[in-house]
């Protein structure tokens, strides 16, 4: 049988345990060009909140009835005649919170296991990896001396982006929630400094870690932090929309930013990402953080949990900051 996640109602402000139902259901036979794939892990994102409200963005919500949507890493177990994709191959791509999944071949790939665990490649070399490389690098365009801030900066992405600036010769300054995940910046990532946002003023933070000004921004949370961040830009400076998650849930209208003139007065710019937008370039990322990991430069950590039945409490982590790292769901045993 396939346990499956399904999308009941949409939520309002923080999804409730009753935001889905847990079902059971037999295992889909491939059509003809289709492969069978057998789940092992679930990528939770932040993105998932928004691709459950009825409204337009960068994808088509999730329907009420369907499978959540979700990134996943798993095996295919049989192949009806796909031209590309035979059975003991390891995919990934966008099988949702499901044991098994039907797949045309169609926005998935095949990854080398021999190179890294399962787990990494839905994380550091999955796609939060594809957004901080292509984030940091391709939009906010970041080279040698450059300071940058990071947001979310102990989360799957935000880590990765603070990790790429030092790799390309940058300062970089994370904000995090709590000592141990600022500890967890600059005693074991390289950061160069951190901000603790449950605990210190983040304005203040800003100004005496970046006496300067910031030469980059990369926003995972947006809110109060966002419109701190606008108050410190250099001229010039570039401000990457990834995430908002600190207004993901939301009651009432979106807080946007009250210093928006920062980007007039410094001729600084501000542009959102999607890393969709940069599919075809996935291997070649891969390929070069993939190195920087083999020497070192580039760290990876996962904070796995077990079992589909418990995709809710795992899912609330997300927003709650009770994670170190790129959060993992596995729903089978590889």
């Amino acid at each position: 049988m396939n346990k499956q996640l399904i999308l009941e109602k949409r939520p309002v402000g923080m999804p409730d345990a009753d935001t889905w139902k847990l079902t059971n259901n037999p295992i889909p036979e491939p059509k003809e060009g289709e492969v069978l794939i057998e789940n092992y892990y679930i990528s939770l994102d932040p993105a998932m909140r928004g691709w459950m409200n009825d409204s337009k963005s960068y994808i088509p919500p999730v329907q009420l009835g369907e499978v959540m949507r979700a990134g996943t890493i798993g095996k295919v177990i049989k192949s009806n005649n796909h031209p590309k994709y035979r059975v003991g191959e390891v995919l990934t791509g966008w099988g949702g919170v499901q044991q098994y999944s039907i797949a045309n071949g169609d926005n998935y790939y095949p990854v080398d296991t021999s190179l890294a665990p399962m787990p990494t490649y839905i994380g550091t070399l999955g796609m939060p990896g594809m957004t901080a490389y292509f984030g940091i690098l391709e939009v906010g365009k970041i080279k040698e001396g450059d300071i940058v801030l990071v947001s979310g900066g102990a989360g799957a992405v935000g880590s990765v982006v603070g990790q790429i600036a030092k790799i390309k010769g940058c300062r970089v300054i994370g904000i995090a929630g709590g000592p141990e995940k600022c500890k967890y910046l600059t005693e074991e990532l390289g950061f160069d400094g951190a901000i603790d946002y449950k605990n210190e003023n983040v304005a203040k933070g800003i100004k005496e870690h970046c006496p300067k000004g910031i030469d980059v921004y990369f926003d995972n949370v947006g809110g109060e932090i966002l419109d701190a961040a606008l108050g410190r830009l250099r001229m010039h400076a570039r401000v990457v929309i990834c995430g908002a998650i600190s207004q993901y849930n939301n009651t009432t209208a979106i807080k946007g930013p009250s210093n928006y003139l920062s980007l007039l007065v410094n001729r600084a710019t501000m542009q959102g990402m999607v890393v969709m937008d940069y599919a075809k370039d996935y291997r070649m990322a891969a390929q070069e953080m993939g190195g920087w990991m083999a020497e070192g430069k580039l760290k990876s950590r996962e904070d796995i949990y077990e079992g589909i039945e418990n995709f809710y409490d795992t899912f609330q982590r997300l927003f709650t900051g009770e994670k170190n790292g790129k959060l993992v769901l596995k729903v089978k045993e590889a």
